[in-house]
């Protein structure tokens, strides 16, 4: 991912230097497994830990001449050793063992990232719209004026969705948090199984039940389905504060720094570019999941057309995820709120709003259904039409209207339940902080 879209402790995981740093570790601690089974000397364990992570420029001076990144990382890293103890280095091994394997350890890590910063928006979705919870403000459906809700109603469907979403992450970091050290076609056939458990647990990663060569690839598609659908629900947020920041709207503001331009041609504008920017992002973690669905599939035991593939869509998918959740917190955290221009939206359509309170006073009065909502609709007509008042057109066709229809509070009565659902996922989120 380029820096503009990443994040520092993210970036950190996915440079070419901490990749060949844990592949050494790796290579450490398969070493040291075989020393404990006796099969590697201590005197080539010692020479073997001691041996300096391999620079980057380095490997890729003698993947020149061999064409081949691990065989050319093997050559980097054990060429300060001595012959006797470079020759013990990746011992029944094949790449995948090493790639694999890392590659799980800097995922699980990559994902724990992820998910603190959705929790961590999660949070402070809640903690929003708590603060909101009586600000009433005006529903869309169909992008039309429906009834009075409030923004704390509106971000609370937000702190729920990105909570459902906290959960696929982790159920997608438990199935990519494998490794295997299973030999050239996981037949552990030159090497003992105990090599790849300890190593595996060393790292605090599973192992995968039945290895070929490589790690099952569903596991990976999964984690870009759930960062894909977590990418989703972002956008979802950011295009409801998108919407709001319209001018004929003007119920919310997104934070905006005093260097800020919104145009280079117009001072005045005041454009909704983060909230843009997160759907945007969006978009390309659903393009990456289905490249990664793409490499389910590969022929027999294993091929390479996977591998050209993750090198793109795996930190690329990580870094933007976490971009997007860490920038939307950010967001949310400095976005201001304006009540009196909701008053304002809700008074707009002189009334209309409350047609349906009007509607139902009339079929609790005694008039037919039908009859009742006919009378309503067509007195909304022509205040709509005519620019008039809702109650104005109900009076003249002999509908007596109360103060109480009018008042947006009334729709708001029954809420209780839904500030407690709230309260308990704030409790639930929290609980998961301490621990």
């Amino acid at each position: 991912m380029i820096e503009r879209y990443s994040r520092p402790e993210m970036a950190a995981l996915w440079t070419e230097e901490n990749k060949y740093a844990t592949w050494a570790r790796v290579e450490v601690l398969a070493t040291t497994a075989q020393a404990e089974l006796g099969v590697v000397d201590r005197a080539a364990l010692e020479d073997v830990r001691r041996a300096p992570v391999p620079a980057v420029e380095r490997i890729r001076e003698l993947e020149r001449t061999r064409d081949h990144e691990i065989l050319a990382f093997l050559a980097a890293y054990t060429e300060t050793m001595p012959p006797e103890s470079a020759r013990w280095v990746h011992h029944g091994m094949t790449s995948y063992d090493l790639v694999d394997t890392s590659l799980g350890h800097l995922l699980a890590r990559s994902c724990d990232l992820v998910l603190d910063a959705a929790r961590a928006f999660a949070q402070l979705l809640v903690a929003r719209a708590l603060e909101h919870w009586d600000t009433v403000c005006i529903a869309r459906t169909h992008g039309i004026h429906a009834e009075p809700t409030t923004f704390g109603q509106k971000l609370a469907v937000h702190a729920f969705a990105v909570h459902r979403s906290t959960a696929r992450l982790a159920a997608a970091r438990a199935a990519v948090a494998v490794g295997t050290i299973s030999g050239p076609v996981g037949t552990y056939a030159h090497i003992s199984p105990y090599v790849e458990e300890w190593v595996c647990a060393q790292l605090g990663l599973g192992v995968e039940p039945m290895p070929t060569q490589v790690v099952a690839r569903d596991r990976h598609a999964g984690l870009l389905s759930a960062l894909a659908v977590t990418g989703a629900v972002v956008e979802q947020f950011a295009l409801e504060m998108r919407m709001l920041q319209r001018t004929e709207v003007g119920e919310v503001d997104e934070p905006r720094t005093s260097a800020y331009q919104g145009s280079s041609a117009m001072p005045h504008k005041r454009n909704p570019t983060t909230s843009e920017r997160l759907c945007g992002l969006a978009r390309i973690l659903r393009a990456n999941a289905g490249a990664a669905c793409e490499n389910v599939a590969l022929w027999h035991e294993r091929d390479l057309a996977h591998s050209s593939v993750e090198r793109v869509i795996l930190p690329d998918s990580l870094t933007a995820a976490h971009y997007q959740l860490v920038s939307a917190a950010e967001l949310l955290r400095g976005l201001r709120v304006f009540p009196e221009r909701m008053a304002r939206n809700i008074d707009a359509t002189r009334g209309l709003v409350y047609s349906s309170e009007v509607f139902l006073d009339l079929v609790a009065r005694g008039r037919d259904r039908e009859e009742a909502y006919r009378l309503v609709q067509a007195a909304a007509t022509e205040a709509w039409e005519q620019e008039s008042a809702l109650a104005d057109r109900l009076a003249a066709r002999g509908i007596e209207v109360t103060g109480e229809q009018f008042d947006p509070r009334r729709f708001l009565g029954n809420r209780d339940h839904l500030k407690s659902r709230l309260n308990d996922l704030s409790k639930e989120l929290q609980s998961h902080v301490e621990v």
